[in-house]
């Protein structure tokens, strides 16, 4: 059974069929193409340990992928509060934004014509205040008059009574006025300049999502105009077999990688169990939520996703460092003499520091455990050096 190796061609099939490993191995003869001979100094300088494969308990774990997605709750849709037009669009799908961050400019029609009340207001209150200064002014004038006796006290008490009359005006005025600024303030407009051109802000930092908005669109409070998101938190949404869904609980820990960030592990919790099946899948939706610091984890990501269960069973395992790939297949050395081991093709099941073994080798027998890179260096040199010596 040879392990061939070219740089430019197709790897021939090199190994016995996984599903015959175990009959394949269980001959003596091993033949001379598949061994690799390293010398004692070398094994030395590689630092080689070898350990006899043993059963060990092994965990069963629930494997799925799934795709990264926002939380719902951390999601939210901004609508203008009036009508108007949009004029400017300042943020796009996929920008990151930060709190209180413009994204749009529109004209308000609403916020124009309370810029012009407010006018109107202002100028009334204005006009109350110069009658109520003349009316105060007579009727301190009138108060003078009575203390000397020129004037009867009913002259004095009308013109107090006026004068207070306008005081109330003037508060009114000024209720009203602060009124429409308020109302005009919701808007996001200005009081002073153009009241008519209000701005759409990010209430939170987060990535727009959605945008609906273009400039010249005529929009009112029913038009969604963006969607941002909090992604601090993510979902990871997988589909898991219907075989399976008994052993998955909420909260339940949940480990999670990504093809972007090769040997991260991202903690998660199980948080949602979907009660609809799929029909045609036999799987449900199973949502996992995580902590997604500096946003690493981007919309639509594919993840992997390991779910621990209670569930155990005994098997081979062997560190995950003994096993290598060559050409295409996973490896490990079995020493078959001091100086000479044998590249053995296995099945490894699942992942982690320790790999379940399904095919390929026997309980007792000794594997190369650390320095098994070394030996794949040797193995594919000596590969290499037997092809040059063939042309």
């Amino acid at each position: 059974i040879s392990l061939a190796y070219c740089s430019v061609k197709e790897a021939p099939e090199a190994f016995t069929p996984v599903s015959t490993l175990d009959d394949a191995y269980a001959l003596s003869h091993i033949e001379e193409a598949n061994v690799v001979e390293l010398s004692a100094e070398a094994q030395r300088r590689a630092g080689l340990v070898i350990e006899e494969v043993k059963p060990g308990k092994v965990e069963v774990q629930i494997k799925a992928t799934g795709t990264v997605q926002p939380i719902d709750s951390r999601i939210v849709h901004l609508r203008p509060l009036a009508r108007g037009r949009v004029m400017r669009v300042l943020a796009r799908i996929g920008d990151r934004v930060e709190k209180d961050q413009v994204l749009a400019h529109f004209d308000n029609i609403e916020a124009g014509e309370l810029s012009s009340q407010i006018d109107a207001a202002r100028a009334e209150l204005q006009r109350i205040r110069i009658q109520l200064a003349n009316s105060r002014r007579q009727a301190d004038r009138a108060r003078n008059l009575l203390e000397v006796g020129a004037v009867p006290a009913k002259e004095y008490e009308a013109a107090e009574s006026e004068a207070r009359a306008l005081e109330e005006a003037v508060r009114a005025q000024q209720s009203t006025l602060a009124g429409i600024e308020t109302r005009l303030k919701r808007f996001g407009a200005s009081f002073n300049g153009d009241a008519s051109l209000t701005t759409i802000r990010a209430p939170f930092a987060g990535v727009v999502i959605k945008t609906e908005a273009a400039p010249g669109d005529v929009i009112d409070s029913s038009s969604i105009l963006f969607s941002v998101a909090d992604l601090s938190r993510v979902y990871v949404e997988a589909q898991v077999y219907e075989k399976d869904l008994g052993r998955i609980r909420i909260n339940q820990p949940v480990f999670i990688t990504v093809d972007s960030y090769a040997g991260e592990v991202f903690e998660a919790r199980v948080a949602a169990i979907k009660d609809i099946l799929n029909p045609q899948t036999r799987t449900a939706a199973v949502r996992c939520e995580l902590a997604n610091p500096g946003g690493k984890l981007k919309l639509e990501m594919f993840a992997n996703l390991a779910i621990p269960t209670t569930d155990t069973h005994m098997a081979l395992t062997v560190p995950s460092e003994a096993v290598q790939t060559i050409n295409r297949r996973q490896v490990v050395f079995v020493r078959k003499a001091d100086l000479h081991f044998e590249a053995r093709e296995v099945q490894v099941l699942g992942d982690g520091t320790r790999l379940e073994i399904g095919g390929g080798l026997k309980e007792g027998e000794p594997v190369v455990v650390k320095g098994a890179f070394q030996l794949k260096s040797a193995f594919l040199a000596k590969e290499l050096e037997s092809e040059h010596g063939h042309d």
